[in-house]
């Protein structure tokens, strides 16, 4: 297993994990955990996909990663 496929795997469980609680009723969508797992998870996963130059999933990722940072300032504006 490459250290690609390693930080890959990495990333997509923290997104996994969030959905998973959310899910379950642990986490709402507008938890700062919630998204603060998002934001890593999208991040970490956009850069494995950079690593391995597969641009579909730079987009996806770097997308996801960008509106959950949104999604994280726009709950500290409610707040």
């Amino acid at each position: 297993m490459s250290l690609s496929d390693l930080i890959g795997i990495f990333g997509v469980a923290l997104i996994l994990i969030a959905y998973f609680l959310n899910v379950i009723g642990k986490l709402t969508s507008d938890n700062k955990i919630f998204i603060t797992l998002n934001i890593l998870g999208s991040g970490i996963a956009c850069l494995a996909s950079y690593m391995i130059k597969y641009w579909p999933f730079v987009i996806l990722e770097g997308t996801w990663f960008l509106v959950s940072i949104y999604g994280f300032f726009n709950i500290e504006k409610k707040k």
